[in-house]
């Protein structure tokens, strides 16, 4: 089931947050059941991936010779973009160790999808406080847990480490090697508080916090773009696009001659790709920037410029640049790989690889503003508080 939750920006940072910091035992605990299988080769253990293969496989054709990318694709992933403390440069992690954290996810969501028990005690106070074991579970807890957001029936996060070239990966980032982004620029953590200083929430189009800046509440226009159902959170949109970890995970690639589309089931995001054009004049600034595409040999490379700060990846400015390129390496799978760069961010460009795995599920329409009683909600508690400080300020004169 793919459908609408509400995940806070501050929340889902936290979350991550708590990855990176409580990271170093996820990997092994989640890997004691092999921790007495025989040791596995150096190889097994490189911090490198392995050469690319050599596999005289084919691609299908479009009419005009390109390789054909069409279809539906699932990016569901229990992988993190961002590799866990604790890891260094492992990007390769062994069979044993993949095996046992998709086996602990597959477990704990059986476990979650079972009934409750009507008789059951309270949930601790405060919430789950058990250590979670898997990037999924961290994520759930920092959007709910067990005592709030959806339950688990509403979400599809995906249950298996992704596979390149045979090698189940620890992160999607591959460099710098040791998977992380590279920090943010003193210049642009400065800039970016200056946003939110503003009055501007969540300009990296996430779904806004619990509270914010002043004037956050001051209207509908004023709230996150995600929270609108105007742009997906989490860059599902892209570029670069990335997985979202709770669900609505298809990707429909749809293919001209000139033209290459990219419907994005979470909140119905549609790139435009123009092939084999140059990009529109600097003051014209889109959403999710200005696409051109061409091919090389068998590859679409996608560049990407003409970017706004109004909606930031991950802090970046609108000198944002992506580079993607999508090559078919099997009947069933894209691997999608992007390199992103922004000198008035970090410091050196940074680059990822996932997936696309072709899929018989449907895409579904992402209508989720239909009853949104939220809103008029938040709006209507805003003008409230603002109503009981001025009676407040009257009488103290």
């Amino acid at each position: 089931m793919r459908h609408q939750m509400s995940v806070t920006l501050r929340s889902v940072a936290v979350g991550l947050a708590a990855v990176c910091l409580a990271a170093p035992s996820l990997i092994a605990q989640a890997a004691k059941p092999a921790a007495q299988a025989p040791k596995p080769p150096p190889a097994a253990q490189a911090a490198k991936p392995a050469p690319k293969t050599t596999k005289t496989w084919t691609p299908p054709r479009t009419p005009d010779g390109k390789p054909d990318l069409q279809g539906l694709y699932d990016v569901a992933t229990m992988t993190p973009l961002e590799r866990p403390a604790g890891l260094g440069d492992r990007l390769i992690l062994t069979k044993e160790e993949a095996a046992a954290l998709e086996q602990y996810e597959q477990q704990r969501q059986v476990k979650n999808d079972a009934p409750l028990a009507g008789d059951r005690s309270a949930p601790p106070v405060g919430g789950e406080n058990t250590a979670p074991k898997s990037f999924l579970e961290v994520l759930e807890r920092a959007g709910g847990g067990v005592v709030g957001g959806y339950n688990n029936f509403w979400l599809a996060g995906g249950m298996n480490i992704i596979t390149v070239d045979g090698q189940k990966r620890s992160s999607i980032i591959i460099d710098p090697p040791d998977g992380k982004v590279p920090p943010t620029k003193p210049e642009a953590r400065k800039r970016n508080a200056a946003y939110a200083a503003g009055g501007a929430v969540a300009p990296d189009a996430n779904e806004g916090a619990a509270s914010g800046p002043p004037g956050a509440f001051d209207g509908p226009e004023l709230r996150p773009l995600a929270e609108r159902c105007l742009l997906g959170f989490g860059s599902t949109s892209g570029p670069p696009t990335l997985p979202n970890y709770f669900y609505n995970n298809m990707k429909q690639i749809v293919q001209t001659p000139t033209q290459i589309m990219i419907l994005n089931e979470m909140v119905h995001d549609a790139r435009v790709i123009r092939m084999n054009a140059t990009h529109l004049p600097p003051t014209i600034r889109k959403w999710m920037g200005d696409s051109i595409g061409r091919w090389e040999g068998d590859t679409l490379v996608v560049d990407t410029t003409n970017f706004t700060t109004k909606t930031q990846f991950r802090g970046s400015s609108d000198k944002l640049h992506v580079v993607e390129r999508f090559t078919r390496t099997g009947p069933d799978t894209i691997l999608y790989r992007f390199t992103v760069e922004d000198p008035e961010t970090w410091d050196r460009p940074w680059t990822g690889e996932y997936p696309w795995v072709k899929s018989n599920e449907n895409l579904y329409e992402y209508a989720c503003h239909e009853g949104n009683h939220s809103l008029g909600g938040m709006l209507r508690g805003a003008r409230q508080k603002e109503k009981e400080d001025a009676e407040k300020k009257t009488e103290k004169k």
